[in-house]
C-alpha cells in the first residue's frame, strides 16, 4: 500500500509539472509494452518486436496541443529507446528518444514520455531506434488531427486507415547486425510486409502457400484517408492501388497542393496521406502494392508487398497481374520530377488558423551553410563504416544534452565541418553548432551508388531543390523560394543532391541522420545543437524528473 501511495504522488507530481509547463491542453494516455513475439509475416517463423503483443503497434492517436504521455515498458533483453519521427518535441528534446538526448530504457525497466504535440497535425510514425531493433518491429502509426476550430482543406472522408509497408528479412534483427558490424552488406530483403503481412499469393511461384496478408474493407463511393508510412531498412518503395487514383493530401504534417498519382515513390522513412475514393465497380478486389525501387526490378521481383482492398459488394478475388511500376528503368529524371511536383499548399490552415505560406521562408537570409556529403561504405580502423562529410559518428556514452547539462566535459566536440573533409575520414563525436534563430541552409550530396533519405528531429524543414550531378553555388538559381514542401525525411537520389532549409527556433540537440538503416547504424548521422544564450523555460523545458542517467554519469541512476 505504501508504495502505491508513493506512486499516486508521483503521478500528481508530473501531472503538476506538466500543467505547468503546457497549460491546460488535454492529456492522453498509452501504455506500450515491448516485448519479443514469434511470428512468420513470410512463413518463416522468426522474432518479431511487439507492443502490447501487436505487431504493428497501436496506433497513437492525438489532437493539435495535446499532451502525450507513453508509458514503455521494455520486456526486451536489450536497451531500447522509442523515438518519435516527426514529431517536432517543441521545446523538449528530452523526449525525443535518441541516443544523443537519451540515455536508454534498460531490460525490464519501464520509462514515461511526456511531450506535448504542439502546432502539428498529420501523419507521423514511432519506432525503436536503437541496435537495429527497427528491422524487427516495434513501429506503429501516430496520427494528430486538427483542432475543430480549424478548417481541413478536404471534405471529412469517410474513413482513415493507416498503412505501414516495409522491406523485409527473415533474419533476426541481432543477426542482421552482426552482418553490418562484420564488415558484409545485408543484401537482398525477403519481402516486403504491409501492416506487418507477407503478400497475397498474387502468383504462386513468387509467394508460397500459407502466409497471412493484409485486407481493407471499404465501401463503395465512400472516400478515405490512407496514411502510409515506409518503415522498412533500406528499401525505397513504389506504392499504387489497382484501378484507383491516390489524391496526395499531406506529408508529414503539411498540407500540399492536392495533385492525383496512379503510384508514388515512398523512401525510407517517409510518410504521405492520400484521399482514394472506391469509384470502382467492385467485380473483383483490388491489389495494393508496395514494390522496391532503383534496384534490378528484375531480380528484386519478390521484394514485393501485396495487400487486398476489398469492396463491400465486391464480386470475386483479385487476380491477374499486379498494376505495373512505373517505366523508367533508362529514365533517371521521372522519379525526381514526381518528387519536386509535391509542393505546400501554401493557402491551406496547418495546425493554426493563418496560412501555410504565411511564413515566407523565401525571403529569409541564410546564416550558416552545410554541405554534407555520403559516399559508399569506407574502412576507418579495420571496420566498415559510413560517414557524412567524412566524418563517422560515434553515440556518445553519456548523452550531449546530459552532458551539458551537467557540464560534462569531453563528451562531445561542436566542431562538425562545414564542407566535407578532405584528408582520411575519422570516427568522432562531432556535432553540428547550430544557431538559435538562425536559418541553415543544407546541401545534402549522395556520391553513393544507392537512394538514400535524411531525417531531421525537432523540425520540419523546406525541401527547395534537387537534381543530378554535384551541387554548386549556382544551383540556387534552381531553387523554389515560395511553396517547397516542408516535412522531416527527404529522398537524395544516387549521384545527385537536395537542397533543404532549416529555421532553428527549437532549442534542444536533434538527430539529423540517414534513415536507411544500414546507413545509419554504421555512422552517417550528427546532432545540431540549438542553444539559446539567454537559458529560459520559455524555450526549452527543463530536464524532466524521471529523466534516466548513463555514462559519466551513471552513478546518479537509482533503480526504476
Amino acid at each position: 500500500m505504501a508504495s502505491s501511495g508513493l506512486l499516486g504522488l508521483s503521478l500528481i507530481h508530473i501531472a503538476l509539472l506538466l500543467s505547468f509547463c503546457f497549460a491546460e491542453d488535454p492529456f492522453v494516455h498509452f501504455d506500450f509494452e515491448v516485448s519479443y513475439i514469434t511470428a512468420s509475416p513470410l512463413g518463416v517463423p522468426q522474432q518479431v518486436i511487439a507492443i502490447n503483443g501487436k505487431f504493428p503497434g497501436p496506433v497513437v492517436n492525438a489532437t493539435t496541443n495535446n499532451n502525450v504521455e507513453v508509458n514503455v515498458r521494455n520486456k526486451l533483453d536489450e536497451n531500447l529507446l522509442i523515438t518519435w519521427s516527426g514529431i517536432q518535441q517543441r521545446r523538449s528534446s528530452w523526449q525525443d528518444g535518441v541516443l544523443g538526448t537519451n540515455c536508454p530504457i534498460p531490460p525490464k525497466w519501464n520509462w514515461t514520455y511526456q511531450f506535448q504535440v504542439k502546432d502539428q497535425i498529420g501523419s507521423f510514425f514511432y519506432f525503436p531506434s536503437l541496435n537495429f531493433q527497427r528491422a524487427a518491429g516495434g513501429y506503429g502509426g501516430f496520427i494528430i488531427n486538427n483542432r475543430a476550430i480549424i478548417p481541413i482543406p478536404f471534405d471529412t472522408p469517410d474513413g482513415d486507415i493507416t498503412i505501414m509497408i516495409g522491406d523485409w528479412y527473415t533474419k533476426n534483427h541481432t543477426d542482421l547486425r552482426k552482418t553490418l558490424n562484420g564488415g558484409k552488406e545485408l543484401g537482398m530483403p525477403n519481402g516486403v510486409l504491409i501492416n506487418g503481412k507477407g503478400p497475397y499469393r498474387y502468383n504462386t511461384t513468387l509467394v508460397p502457400e500459407g502466409i497471412d496478408y493484409e485486407t481493407i474493407d471499404v465501401q463503395p463511393g465512400k472516400t478515405y484517408r490512407l496514411r502510409v508510412h515506409n518503415v522498412g531498412v533500406s528499401t525505397s518503395l513504389n506504392f499504387r492501388i489497382q484501378n484507383h487514383n491516390l489524391l496526395l493530401a499531406e506529408t508529414e504534417g503539411s498540407y500540399t497542393v492536392q495533385q492525383n498519382y496512379t503510384s508514388l515513390d515512398i523512401h525510407v522513412g517517409q510518410s504521405y496521406s492520400f484521399l482514394v475514393t472506391m469509384d470502382q465497380n467492385a467485380s473483383t478486389d483490388y491489389y495494393i502494392v508496395a514494390s522496391a525501387r532503383f534496384v534490378n526490378e528484375s531480380l528484386w521481383k519478390r521484394v514485393t508487398g501485396v495487400a487486398i482492398l476489398r469492396y463491400s459488394n465486391s464480386k470475386g478475388k483479385a487476380s491477374g497481374p499486379l498494376p505495373d511500376p512505373p517505366n523508367d528503368e533508362f529514365d533517371k529524371t521521372f522519379s525526381m520530377n514526381q518528387a519536386r511536383s509535391i509542393r505546400w499548399n501554401v493557402s491551406a490552415s496547418g495546425a493554426r488558423p493563418n496560412p501555410q505560406g504565411s511564413f515566407r521562408y523565401g525571403s529569409i537570409n541564410v546564416t550558416d551553410v552545410y554541405v554534407l556529403k555520403n559516399k559508399p561504405p569506407v574502412t576507418i580502423n579495420g571496420k566498415m563504416r559510413t560517414t557524412l562529410s567524412g566524418i563517422s559518428f560515434v553515440n556518445p556514452t553519456t548523452p550531449i544534452r546530459l552532458a551539458d547539462q551537467f557540464k560534462v566535459k569531453g563528451a562531445y566536440k561542436l566542431d562538425f565541418p562545414k564542407t566535407p573533409l578532405t584528408g582520411s575520414p575519422r570516427m568522432e563525436t562531432s556535432v553540428i553548432n547550430g544557431t538559435y534563430r538562425g536559418f541553415m541552409e543544407v546541401i545534402l550530396q549522395n556520391n553513393d551508388t544507392k537512394m538514400q533519405s535524411y531525417h531531421m528531429n525537432g523540425y520540419a524543414f523546406f525541401v527547395v531543390g534537387m537534381d543530378y550531378g554535384e551541387w554548386t553555388e549556382n544551383s540556387r538559381g534552381t531553387y523554389n523560394k515560395w511553396d517547397g514542401i516542408a516535412r522531416s525525411t527527404t529522398q537524395v537520389f544516387p549521384g545527385a543532391w537536395t537542397a533543404i532549409l532549416i529555421s532553428l527556433d527549437n532549442v534542444g540537440v536533434w538527430n539529423l541522420r540517414a534513415e536507411n538503416l544500414d546507413s545509419w547504424h554504421l555512422g552517417q548521422e550528427t546532432y545540431v545543437r540549438v542553444v539559446n544564450p539567454e537559458a529560459t523555460n520559455k524555450t526549452e523545458l527543463p530536464m524532466p524528473d524521471n529523466a534516466l542517467f548513463c555514462g559519466a554519469l551513471s552513478k546518479m541512476q537509482k533503480y526504476v
